[in-house]
């Protein structure tokens, strides 16, 4: 079957298309939302097969896999990963937005994830239904940018392309609007000398 294609208003999200929202996730679905930068593709982080089957649509292998997981606030933070006092304050003044922080992950991170991985990305974007998709689910969802098959576009922006590219991987595809081009500025917060692994969106020095 292919997948469900579903527009929410991306400013007052429809409690109702919310909830249909959950109930794929709870089942173990896979789902493609927007946020404030690109588009995104997740699923629950508890679900080990979600996961699976999410790096299989990225054609990558689970224990090399990178991703990141989407908080809805800075309070869920620290239930996944260590976080500086020096880190945290930097989040506060730049979250929600486009960043991503790498953090070093304990031993609350779900196995799910790349069980390999010592540390996780950590995003909270400026995006109302991305965030309260989290916020109603009550624990962060996995995220892993979507790329495009265009060879002149590396991020699909148009919602109905999106789900032609991905109708028969994904089971839900969110239409929020146009995406963004720019992904996320990747920074590794293990340590208080932030470095920068990615620059895009957000703005750094």
């Amino acid at each position: 079957m292919p997948a469900e294609f579903l527009s929410i208003h991306p400013i007052n999200p429809e409690p109702r298309k919310i909830a249909r929202v959950l109930e794929v996730l709870r089942q173990g679905g896979i789902v493609i939302y927007p946020t404030d930068t690109v588009y995104g593709m997740g699923g629950d982080i508890h679900n080990a097969r979600t996961i699976e089957r999410i790096a299989q649509v990225k054609g990558i292998k689970l224990e090399k896999s990178d991703f990141s997981i989407i908080c809805n606030d800075l309070s869920h933070i620290s239930d996944y990963a260590k976080v500086s006092d020096v880190a945290f304050k930097t989040m506060k003044k730049v979250l929600p937005g486009p960043y991503t922080f790498v953090l070093t992950a304990n031993t609350q991170l779900p196995r799910t994830l790349n069980p390999r991985k010592k540390t996780i990305g950590i995003r909270i974007p400026d995006h109302a239904i991305t965030r309260e998709i989290v916020s109603q689910l009550g624990h962060p969802i996995v995220t892993t940018s979507i790329k495009s098959d265009d060879d002149f576009m590396e991020y699909p922006t148009d919602p109905e392309e999106i789900f032609h590219q991905f109708q028969h991987k994904v089971d839900l595809v969110i239409d929020g609007g146009p995406g963004g081009l720019i992904p996320s500025t990747i920074l590794d917060a293990t340590d208080n000398d932030f470095e920068v692994i990615r620059q895009g969106l957000g703005e750094w020095e």
